[in-house]
């Protein structure tokens, strides 16, 4: 039985995913090698849930139950007693693979293994370990605490058991799953991730200013946010990593990312957690 989670990541992705699980009641290990980004990490949980209350989307005095159950830490040895860990760090194979090394060396080998990965392949993460068939991919969208989808990614080796517990525990924790194959992108981000990309190629042409693509897709396609404005949330230094897994993947130059985009990311103009990107904003925790 699961009842405590290790997150390896306190970013953006890892402190909602460390929210998510300890509002449905697990207990959370939440690591990270920046101790800054820990207690970042922290006050956006409390901040978020304070929200949440604000909605009605959770009772007050729930925050401090939920709170108590996320334990931060910089020791790496606080995950290896995890039931289920999840690997949350940023979208660089090489990191990855290091982490997946590292775990699979140190943890028990019935313990599944999940990348939170938005694009790289699980079958390359896997193979960096003595216990592939144990590894699988978790994708939550952001924010893990709102969205109800999870794509459950099988690689190459992904034993039937490591899928059904990871598939039941998305489930438990009230998400909808998708079963995506391991190729680039999976689902979500080969069909969103192009289409930021030629938002981004408009802006570059001169087809229309940042605002009005935004409110063309906003107000004619009803989407919740625009393309440009979707980036900046989503970090348009991930957009670029996924747009190059896409590219690196299949060879295809429908998949090659934008100059504007890879000249902005090289510029520092990362979207919301810079302060600036397609669009301007105040510096926040993000």
């Amino acid at each position: 039985m699961i009842r405590k989670v290790g997150v390896l990541g306190a970013g953006q992705m890892g402190n909602g995913i460390a929210h998510l699980f300890a509002q449905k009641l697990y207990e959370v290990a939440l690591f990270d090698i920046d101790e800054s980004q820990l207690t970042r990490a922290v006050a956006v949980i409390r901040e978020n849930l304070e929200r949440q209350v604000s909605k009605g989307d959770v009772d007050s005095d729930q925050v401090s139950g939920i709170m108590a159950r996320i334990r931060p830490t910089r020791d790496l040895a606080e995950v290896h007693s995890a039931d289920f860990i999840v690997e949350a760090a940023s979208e660089s194979v090489p990191l990855k693979l290091d982490i997946l090394r590292a775990l699979d060396e140190s943890v028990r080998p019935s313990v599944v293994l999940a990348s939170n990965t938005s694009s790289i392949s699980i079958t390359r993460i896997a193979a960096a370990t003595r216990h592939p068939e144990r590894v699988v991919g978790m994708h939550f969208m952001n924010p893990p605490p709102v969205m109800r989808l999870v794509e459950v990614i099988r690689g190459h080796a992904t034993s039937d058991g490591t899928f059904g517990i990871t598939a039941s525990l998305a489930v438990n924790l009230g998400k909808e799953v998708a079963v995506s194959q391991d190729y680039p992108g999976f689902i979500v981000n080969r069909i969103l991730i192009p289409m930021i990309n030629e938002a981004i190629f408009a802006l570059f042409e001169g087809v229309a200013t940042a605002e009005d693509i935004d409110k063309g897709m906003k107000f004619g396609a009803n989407m919740p946010m625009g393309p440009l404005a979707l980036a900046d949330f989503i970090g348009l230094d991930t957009v670029l990593a996924i747009c190059n897994v896409l590219y690196d993947g299949f060879k295809d130059p429908k998949y090659r990312p934008c100059p504007l985009l890879v000249k902005m990311v090289n510029s520092g103009m990362l979207g919301r957690k810079s302060g600036r990107g397609f669009h301007s904003y105040q510096q926040t925790h993000a």
